[in-house]
């Protein structure tokens, strides 16, 4: 680039912000993620994922059993700009099963916005991605929700949030009643009482009022005895809060907080103005070769999730990257840092969902969508120049087994082309007996929610019934060493099997015999995580 074009490139890299939703499920996370983007204005009316059928659908939540299930489950990536800023809002599956998509999804984000039901307080899985964060240093928003309903007292949950998550908090706002007299919120940076009208359905923005604690026709409206209340908090809060600090919150330990009724567009809009300058710009990120410069001149990114099928017409497979330095054009050369080849990446989308729109350049923080004919895979770097690899996304190890069943023993291609694509996308593990080989796979997955959806999308993608038969097998080891693998077989305790790259595992029925197994093998490596598979349909 020249430096006039170096110069553009570090103004559009300071203004991505690039974030992703982590809750627990039913805390209000594909709510929350509508009315970001109607209040970004990337849609104008909001869906719900309490409307029905006839109602409007929730963008995010773009496949088929998500919409009929009212859950999220698998990780939709969608753009908006909003006050100067290009916001990039990676929404992961809030449900367990689905836990592995989300820590993919997390390594691509520079700010976590933790979602809290204002009923439930902290839940576990809320803890689990809380620690994902931790780990990463990735810093963290506090939105606590559905304020709307009759919920736990604000000081009891943010006491909750310090002893549960050990992080201390920062209220930047403060919630003017509850339940069905849930007005507002008090701003207490601007020491100003936002008040909001509600609309029907919550399709629309909320009218909002900006005013003063004490005027008189509020604290009619709120009533003496609440008002006084009110004041009361306030003042506790001002005393007792942790103080804000900048470098204290960018190293993800404090976290500011935020209260809303994501469902009624209470206290969203506040939210938003407030986090498109708390989200933190693109960061330096570790490789082989030390840390990569968000604004370096030359271009690299990584992949991090993998979907086939998004536009069922076309029956296409698209590798999501996030850009960690330089500039795409679709005229750049990159390699696969893996195998040193070169990589086309001229056919580049970013999306709303499942909607799409071919671009001709994007910057360090934004996530793009490369058209895949199936050379790439989970964690791949790829290169402008000098070759490296950013930190793999590893695979990690599954707890639950089926065996797959043949309905129809005519499409047993189909079945296998179905199966390698969904396993590359990360939706299930494939495994295969070491002499039946290819025929009945064992499929292997984090969560059971996992195998409803891989039967569900061969049957509608690739229009192959299947049966699955229920495995007694809870844990699984790959084994690195030279020892015969028959030696790890125990019938009734384990089996060994071949993943998709004939790397051997052994799966186990229970910790016992595991443990067993690592104590009677001290010369071989058991690992709980490795480098996603490929299968042999792709080069490389």
């Amino acid at each position: 680039m020249t430096e006039s074009e170096l110069g553009n490139a570090r103004h559009e890299i300071a203004n991505r912000r690039t974030f992703a939703i982590i809750s627990h499920p039913d805390a209000g996370k594909t709510t929350l993620t509508e009315k970001l983007l109607l209040y970004g204005g990337a849609i104008h009316l909001a869906g719900s994922v309490k409307q029905n059928r006839a109602g409007r659908q929730t963008t995010s939540d773009w496949m088929e059993l998500e919409r009929q299930r009212g859950i999220s489950i698998t990780t939709s990536v969608m753009q908006f700009d909003y006050a100067g800023r290009r916001m990039n809002l990676l929404d992961t599956p809030g449900h367990n099963d689905f836990s592995e998509d989300t820590y993919r999804t997390l390594a691509a984000a520079d700010t976590a916005v933790m979602l809290i039901d204002s009923v439930k307080g902290v839940e576990p899985q809320t803890i689990k991605l809380f620690r994902v964060c931790s780990m990463s240093g990735i810093p963290i928003v506090t939105v606590i929700n559905k304020l709307d309903r009759p919920g736990r007292d604000p000081v009891e949950l943010l006491d909750e949030i310090e002893e549960v998550l050990g992080i201390p908090c920062h209220p930047f706002n403060w919630p003017v009643g509850s339940g069905p007299d849930f007005q507002g919120v008090y701003d207490r940076r601007n020491r100003q009482m936002l008040r909001f009208e509600r609309v029907a359905g919550g399709s629309m923005q909320a009218a909002m009022e900006v005013g003063d604690v004490n005027d008189a026709g509020f604290k009619s409206r709120l009533g003496a005895n609440a008002h006084r209340r009110l004041l009361e908090d306030l003042e506790l809060v001002d005393v007792a809060c942790h103080p804000w600090d900048e470098a204290q919150y960018r190293a993800g330990k404090l976290t500011p907080v935020f209260f809303t009724s994501a469902m009624n567009n209470f206290g969203v809009e506040p939210f938003l103005n407030e986090f498109v300058n708390l989200a933190t710009p693109p960061r330096p990120r570790p490789s082989s070769v030390g840390p990569i410069p968000p604004d370096s001149g030359a271009f690299s990114a990584f992949i991090f999730k993998i979907q086939a099928n998004m536009d069922p017409r076309h029956r296409d497979r698209i590798a999501f990257a996030r850009v960690c330095s330089g500039r795409y054009t679709k005229d750049v050369e990159v390699r696969l840092a893996r195998n040193g080849k070169p990589v086309s990446i001229a056919r580049t989308f970013q999306f709303l969902a499942q909607e799409r729109i071919q671009i001709g350049q994007a910057f360090s923080g934004d996530v793009i969508g490369l058209w895949d004919p199936g050379v790439l895979r989970i964690g791949d770097t790829l290169c402008e120049g000098e070759l490296f690899e950013f930190e793999g996304i590893p695979r990690f190890s599954p707890e639950h087994f089926v065996r797959v069943r043949e309905v129809d023993p005519g499409k047993r291609k189909q079945l296998k082309k179905g199966l390698e694509e969904l396993s590359e996308e990360g939706a299930v593990q494939i495994f295969y007996d070491r002499d039946r080989m290819e025929r009945e796979p064992i499929l292997g997955a984090v969560g059971v929610l996992q195998f409803e959806v891989t039967q569900h999308r061969l049957q509608s993608e690739y229009n192959v019934p299947v049966k699955f038969e229920r495995l007694p097998y809870e844990h699984a080891r790959w084994v690195e060493g030279d020892a015969p693998l028959g030696k790890l077989e125990q019938p009734g305790y384990s089996v060994c099997l071949q993943d998709i790259e004939q790397r051997p595992l052994v799966l186990f029925t229970t910790e016992w015999a595991m443990r067993r197994a690592l104590k009677e093998n001290p010369d071989l490596k058991f690992k709980d995580a490795v480098q996603p598979g490929r299968s042999s349909r792709a080069g490389g």
